[in-house]
């Protein structure tokens, strides 16, 4: 499983032009179930965005975590994070898994998440949508479990 994460002042998902989610401070997630993942691919990814310190402490230094400054999370689907551009200009996505695999395990990682306790908003997996983001920061951070 991959995860490309941005900590951000606010981001919003919209399809057909009607916002489906939209956080304050915290975190956009985009998502992606790879070939290969394990069953447990999902809680260790959330385990591991969770405990993430990328938020400032007092000391204006990155030592707090999503789960120690209860903001929320917007996540969003996103198979193209498994494109391969070794083979020329045109991305290859055969390392994303299949469209019902990654439906399952998108829905697994929402609800391990959730679990944590964390506030979540969602795009919706396989639509054609629009992400708007204020990067806070910036911080960006890309994740392979």
């Amino acid at each position: 499983m991959r995860a490309l994460i941005q900590r951000v002042s606010q981001a919003n998902v919209a399809i057909d032009g009607e916002i489906v989610g939209a956080i304050g401070p915290g975190l956009l997630i985009f998502i992606c179930a790879m070939v290969g993942d394990t069953p447990d691919a999902p809680t260790k990814m959330a385990a591991k965005i969770a405990k993430l310190r990328i938020f400032k402490d007092d000391a204006d230094k990155m030592n707090l975590s999503l789960m120690d400054t209860h903001r929320t999370a917007l996540i969003v689907s996103q198979f193209t994070l498994a494109g391969d551009t070794s083979r020329g200009n045109r991305p290859g996505f055969s390392s994303a898994a299949r469209p019902d695999d990654g439906r399952a395990a998108y829905e697994a990682f929402i609800a391990e998440v959730e679990k944590l306790g964390i506030t979540t908003q969602t795009g919706q997996f396989g639509a054609d949508m629009a992400v708007n983001l204020t990067n806070d920061g910036p911080i960006t951070l890309w994740i392979d479990v």
